[in-house]
């Protein structure tokens, strides 16, 4: 009997220095991983007080990304006109991935394809990885991806992270833009442009009650507000 008891005792303390061992790893993983969080959460400022819908930024995307014709990463969207003539007015607004923190298009893709650049927060596709199997695209709660004709895979924007951004440039849509209504940067950085922009102006994001968390932002246009 007490032979039995010894062993169940040493192996209740095995169990339990086992458990603490392991608890204690997960302990200094977390530590290293909260250390390694990087300082750098790309995000985008469309004004559009100053969009002319000149649609240069399509142009420069399209020829910058090598996209297909009868697709696009991003595009200008005019609603209109408002007033009465000769006071007309158009409103001109981007439509183009969000980039969101927390990314139902990442959630629901079965193979890895989609995800989030830890570096840079910007969210990216893996071209080689989709299966086309578009689950990405019906949770989008943004309707803004697609499937490349070329490629066979997912498509959108992705701040130019493997053309323009790769090469330390602004991305295409950015330095396309003639009247300077886009603005890019980290928002970690409280010295960027884009930080002073976002603190200097009022902004919103589309659908954040979706708990999507965009990182694109919109200055809205006040001649197309509407005044109660």
């Amino acid at each position: 009997m007490e032979n039995s008891k010894r062993r169940f005792l040493k192996g209740t303390c095995a169990l339990f220095a086992g458990a603490t061992g392991a608890s204690l790893l997960a302990t200094v993983n977390a530590s290293e991983g909260a250390k390694a969080e990087s300082d750098i959460k790309y995000a985008m400022i469309h004004d559009e007080t100053k969009c002319i819908g000149c649609r240069a930024c399509e142009v420069a995307c399209r020829e910058t990304n090598q996209v297909p014709e009868g697709v696009s990463r991003v595009r200008i969207e005019q609603t209109g006109p408002f007033g009465e003539y000769p006071n007309e007015y158009y409103h001109f607004s981007r439509v183009s991935c969000q980039h969101c923190e927390d990314a139902p298009c990442v959630n629901v893709c079965p193979t890895g394809a989609a995800f989030i650049e830890k570096e840079t927060g910007i969210v990216s596709v893996n071209a080689w990885k989709c299966v086309g199997c578009q689950y990405c695209i019906a949770a989008c709660p943004y309707k803004i991806r697609f499937i490349n004709p070329v490629t066979h895979a997912a498509d959108k924007c992705d701040f130019c992270r493997e053309t323009n951004l790769a090469q330390g440039k602004q991305p295409a849509c950015v330095e396309a833009c003639p009247t300077k209504a886009l603005v890019f940067g980290n928002l970690k950085d409280p010295t960027s442009e884009l930080v002073q922009v976002l603190r200097a102006n009022p902004t919103q994001r589309a659908k954040v009650a979706l708990g999507t968390r965009p990182k694109l932002f919109r200055i809205l246009a006040k001649s197309g507000e509407v005044i109660l």
